[in-house]
């Protein structure tokens, strides 16, 4: 048995035994008296739940209803008892907050704290997104954006700096194989060995998912294994005109490597739940998932993406577009688990579109992915993919065929528009109903034939 060890508010914790997938949240408030921290949706939604996780890499905002303590071994929380000094100094988004009139209730104040410092501290100023993650129901945003611009200038507190310096120290490095209940790789050697012996245990990657098992299905998840601290499925490599991109790497760490290589995915991808989310979710979580709306499948389809995927020692790739079988089936054999996924390092025409109810933190009632190459006004490949529209992500074969080796015109796609219904019988649900997720569709495809010709086609752009 291996304790979990991390700095909680600057001091060393370590605990000993219970349950592998018991929540940061609970521990927080039943073990600890630190009750600002607040249970509000406990599903990642709310934001009330916010805390500020520091590693090597630096500060990130989490949900700690949704994220179970083995998962901070070796790393630093702040909670927002945490976040003022060690004599009560209030620090700057604290005080900006009061002066602004940012708290109304209070219920969702602390969550708010916790998103502005880990902002504050890597010196971000890009509010909408770092807080689209925090709701509030009766203060406003006004006050609370206003607050988090005036403290823009602050210095960072003394004591918000020393969680990284004081991590290797005061709970150490040692990794941490065995826990009561779940298995800790550090290496996916390891993963693979012990996944090949388990075939039916459940593998954790962020959470952000299986959180949900047990805090809203109360699931009990048998044998687990941990991901968080296997490094080697982390990594981005260039080579070749590729990106290879580990099964681990979280939506916040694939965005940051897109923005200059795929732009519109990377700027889909800041859509792609909420700040917390995206610092928790892995791309090989939202793959293995497979879930017919994850915004991701659709864009690595359209880009032709290559899946890596691992039994023991036995490696195989597959086109990602084959993984997915039907609703919720995927061809991936037992105790085989995604190590990776590759895809080209350049596509220019690629554009993707996200539709939903609100713009941010919501699921999309339809994505749609584009990815045309012409040559002399003549489309010369076709790669398009749609979330929403089917029990898998799915591509449009009738519609890539109806365009192939045709004019790049208007009329060639409008005339293509009715193999939509050859490609897509959408169902109707909470979001959106069949014959909106169809038009829209059809609709998207215009769309692309606009921004492809520089017709601003992002509400975001237009303006009168």
């Amino acid at each position: 048995m291996t304790d979990t060890a991390f700095l909680l508010n600057g001091t060393p914790v370590r605990i000993s035994g219970g349950s592998p997938t018991r929540t940061l949240l609970e521990y927080l408030r039943e073990d600890q008296s630190l009750c600002g921290t607040k249970e509000g949706c406990n599903e990642g939604d709310c934001g009330a739940c916010t805390v500020m996780v520091t590693d090597a890499n630096g500060p990130k905002a989490l949900n700690a209803c949704i994220l179970f303590l083995p998962q901070l071994h070796g790393k630093a929380v702040r909670t927002v008892e945490g976040i003022c000094g060690p004599n009560g100094e209030l620090h700057p988004v604290q005080a900006e907050m009061i002066a602004h009139h940012g708290s109304q209730c209070g219920f969702c104040t602390p969550g708010f704290i916790a998103s502005m410092a880990t902002a504050h501290t890597l010196q971000r100023t890009d509010h909408d997104t770092t807080l689209a993650g925090n709701l509030c129901r009766c203060t406003g945003y006004a006050p609370i954006i206003r607050a988090a611009i005036a403290a823009e200038t602050a210095k960072v507190p003394d004591w918000m700096k020393t969680d990284q310096h004081n991590l290797p120290g005061a709970v150490g490095t040692g990794e941490a194989h065995s826990l009561p209940g779940a298995f800790r790789p550090t290496n996916s050697d390891d993963l693979a060995d012990w996944y090949q012996q388990n075939p039916n245990a459940t593998l954790i990657a962020g959470a952000t998912d299986v959180g949900l098992w047990v805090t809203k299905q109360l699931r009990d998840l048998g044998q687990i294994a941990f991901l968080n601290a296997v490094t080697d499925l982390q990594q981005i490599e260039h080579s070749s005109g590729q990106l290879h991109i580990g099964a681990a790497v979280t939506i916040t760490q694939l965005r940051e490597a897109l923005v200059p290589l795929h732009p519109s995915f990377a700027e889909m991808l800041r859509r792609y739940a909420s700040e917390q989310v995206r610092n928790a979710a892995t791309i090989g979580g939202n793959i293995a998932n497979g879930s017919p709306i994850g915004d991701a499948p659709p864009a690595l389809i359209a880009l032709g993406a290559t899946l890596h995927l691992r039994k023991g020692h036995d490696l195989r790739s597959i086109a990602l577009e084959n993984f997915f079988i039907e609703y919720r089936k995927q061809d991936r054999h037992p105790g085989e688990f995604v190590a990776g996924i590759t895809i080209p390092s350049t596509a220019p025409n690629l554009r993707c579109y996200k539709l939903t109810k609100r713009f941010d933190q919501d699921i999309s009632a339809v994505l749609g992915c584009f990815n045309l190459t012409t040559d002399n006004g003549q489309i010369t490949q076709a790669r398009i993919a749609f979330g929403g529209m089917a029990g898998i992500p799915k591509r449009t074969t009738h519609v890539e065929a109806a365009i192939l080796n045709q004019p790049f015109t208007l009329q060639t796609l409008q005339a293509a528009l009715p193999a939509f219904e050859q490609d897509f019988q959408p169902l109707t649900d909470m979001r959106a109903s069949s014959t909106y997720r169809l038009t829209t569709a059809q609709n998207l495809l215009i769309r692309y034939f606009h921004d492809m010709n520089g017709t601003a086609t992002n509400v975001l752009e237009v303006s009168l």
